[in-house]
């Protein structure tokens, strides 16, 4: 048996075209579909402990600590940071016109890798220095702290290294 092969023969399958109403409604169902799966496969990624395994970024290491602190250390140690600002670091605008080099660098052609890394070598140890003052300035506190201070600063660095992130409270007043 043969199959004719032209549409128009009386012998042809009859085909109906499908209505565009359907295909929107099929994209639709596959859409949400697709969507219902990601939101699920998400939320067990989310709770399956996955992000346990993730490491620490070197700047979520003072976090704990700091949020550890009373309120009046914090604000100290702001202060101090504040205070050491002009002692040859970069301010904000300096920061964003070493930003918009790199960006012009980028796109340079003939692109120049010296000058994107000299930029962001001076941005690291810029950095890098920063979160060393932090840290001297975060012992320092500590060592002034009295020994019922120390125990309670102990206390709620326990207690913040215990509990979710997603669990602590929003107000990031802390201790008095």
């Amino acid at each position: 048996m043969t199959f004719p092969t032209d549409p128009a023969s009386p012998d042809a399958p009859l085909r109906t075209p499908m209505r565009g109403w359907i295909k929107v409604l099929l994209f639709a169902s596959l859409a949400l579909n697709l969507a219902v799966a990601g939101l699920a496969v998400g939320a067990m990624l989310r709770h399956s402990g996955m992000k346990d395994q993730r490491p620490m970024r070197v700047d979520q290491i003072g976090g704990p600590y700091t949020s550890a602190l009373s309120r009046e250390d914090r604000r100290e140690i702001w202060r101090a940071l504040r205070g050491m600002q002009g002692e040859g670091r970069p301010d904000r605008a300096q920061i964003r016109a070493e930003f918009d080099t790199v960006v012009q660098a980028l796109r340079a052609d003939p692109f120049d890798p010296s000058l994107v890394r000299a930029i962001m070598d001076r941005q690291f140890a810029a950095g890098i220095a920063r979160q060393e003052t932090g840290q001297t300035l975060l012992l320092a506190q500590i060592e002034a702290m009295t020994q019922a201070e120390r125990a309670a600063f102990a206390d709620r660095l326990a207690e913040r290294l215990d509990t979710p992130r997603e669990s602590r409270p929003k107000d990031r007043s802390g201790p008095s």
